[in-house]
């Protein structure tokens, strides 16, 4: 499909790009989109750590009272999880969050990611600014209309210049291609894609 490059403020700019319906035209799928994003959230967590039970303490095994006579419970030692110090009872144990999954579906993932942004999608010839300001960037996007959660994806390196305008920007998030991922994709109301970006993403695929 094609698509007409337009300029960071809205207006057109000079040509057209040719959208690869292989990774731009798909039909999306809940189902792929579901295990991607799973994948990659569970990915994010750290090991949950695990307490310490009465067999992990290192405390003394010796019997400190008698078995009969001393008016309190018959303890083995001092391990038990009513003493201070003692195990855990029935605690957390460590749990690693590790899932793995096919690299073709999660390629497939990103791909119908892309495919589902299509009506909310502009590709941008590049990311220079006359002004490298947050609130003339925040113009600019008002004029083009940019409002809501809008992920910018660059090609090899993200534009420092933009960049760094864009960090304070309520909304606003910047990746480089390499970055691009399904997650971050769907939980943006718009999709800015530079030239320079639709080349990356497509020979990602064909490689």
């Amino acid at each position: 499909m094609k698509v007409q490059i337009k300029n960071l403020d809205g207006s057109l700019a000079n040509g057209e790009i040719e959208l690869n319906d292989a990774v731009f035209g798909l039909e999306p799928r809940a189902d792929i989109l579901h295990r991607v994003v799973t994948w990659q959230l569970e990915n994010r967590r750290g090991t949950a750590r695990g307490a310490r039970e009465r067999s992990d303490v290192a405390r003394t095994g010796k019997k400190f009272g008698n078995q009969k006579g001393g008016g309190t419970a018959r303890h083995g030692d001092r391990k038990a999880p009513i003493f201070i110090g003692g195990g855990k009872a029935h605690g957390p144990r460590v749990r690693e969050f590790n899932i793995s999954l096919n690299k073709k579906i999660r390629a497939l993932g990103l791909k119908l990611a892309l495919s589902s942004k299509v009506n909310n999608l502009v590709v941008v010839d590049s990311l220079e600014l006359a002004e490298a300001k947050t609130k003339a960037l925040a113009a600019t996007f008002a004029k083009a209309g940019l409002v809501g959660k809008v992920l910018v994806i660059d090609g090899e390196q993200v534009n420092e210049a933009f960049a760094r305008a864009a960090n304070n920007l309520v909304g606003v998030n910047v990746l480089p291609a390499v970055g691009a991922n399904v997650y971050d994709i769907l939980k943006h109301d718009t999709l800015v894609l530079t030239r320079a970006a639709v080349e990356k993403l497509e020979a990602r695929f064909n490689g």
